[in-house]
């Protein structure tokens, strides 16, 4: 399958706080359609430095990919660069106590041959979109996600709990190792988009709301420039995202691709 990209669009603001605790990368005003990894990072800590956590993961899953990378990301690839992440938690925090506890979620993006491959570890989210419908979201490692699903709180009660804010998975360091969610997605057409985000954009934007901007044939940038609109002056935490439209995708390809993996299921 040979997927390829407009132009992908980001912000990273501070939103409501005096500091900004997220990380992308690349960052906005690099990212070309030629760009195969996005990140989306959310420190956690405050004062044990969420910033330099959610940047140190976005430095060291790049560098893990761009150094050892062959193919495209299953699972296991992608929690060994969480690992490798981790160790360089602990070099830093070891060079740099005041940093101890400090932590951050992750979302990943990867566009492949074989489909998009996406992770996630914490509440950020990744979303795929077609014609203002998710396809595809993915499941907050959080609190209240796990009081919803167990039926203690409604959906709705989960968007004020005073506990909304506690995640359950992030990236500390080796002495709290934790793994990604990871899934392919295959159904792909031209006219998606990705979308990744901090839980910042979720206070203002969930659901049908969020999902109406997607409407298939809008550019990416009218739809970077809406989100933003309504997130300035209107959310208490940081807020990032990256828009990732998808221009087209080989359908030659990927029936070939797709024989190819019927013909061996028999061998």
């Amino acid at each position: 399958m040979h997927i390829t990209l407009e132009r992908p669009y980001a912000i990273c603001e501070k939103g409501g706080r005096s500091n900004n605790e997220d990380s992308i990368y690349p960052l906005s005003e690099l990212a070309k359609p030629s760009q195969r990894l996005f990140l989306v990072c959310d420190g956690v800590g405050g004062s044990e430095k969420g910033e330099i956590a959610s940047a140190l993961a976005c430095e060291s899953i790049q560098i893990f990919f761009s150094t050892f990378l062959t193919g495209d990301p299953t699972r296991e690839f992608i929690n060994k660069a969480i690992h490798y992440t981790e160790t360089r938690f602990d070099e830093y925090i070891a060079t740099h106590p005041e940093a101890k506890g400090m932590a951050t979620t992750l979302t990943l993006v990867y566009i492949g041959t074989s489909g998009i491959t996406v992770a996630h570890i914490g509440d950020s989210r990744i979303y795929h979109f077609r014609n203002k419908q998710a396809l595809f979201q993915t499941e907050d490692h959080s609190l209240v996600n796990s009081l919803v699903k167990l039926g203690k709180i409604s959906p709705q009660e989960a968007l004020r709990h005073p506990q909304r804010n506690v995640i359950l998975r992030a990236i500390q360091g080796t002495e709290r190792p934790t793994e990604a969610d990871v899934t392919l997605l295959t159904e792909i057409e031209a006219g998606d988009y990705l979308f990744m985000c901090t839980d910042g954009i979720l206070e203002r934007l969930q659901g049908e709301r969020l999902a109406f901007l997607f409407e298939e044939g809008t550019p990416a940038s009218m739809i970077k420039d809406r989100i933003a609109e309504l997130c300035n002056g209107n959310v208490r935490d940081n807020f990032s995202f990256y828009i990732i439209p998808i221009q087209g995708v080989d359908e030659i390809l990927k029936y070939k691709q797709f024989i190819l993996s019927f013909f061996y299921s028999f061998i």
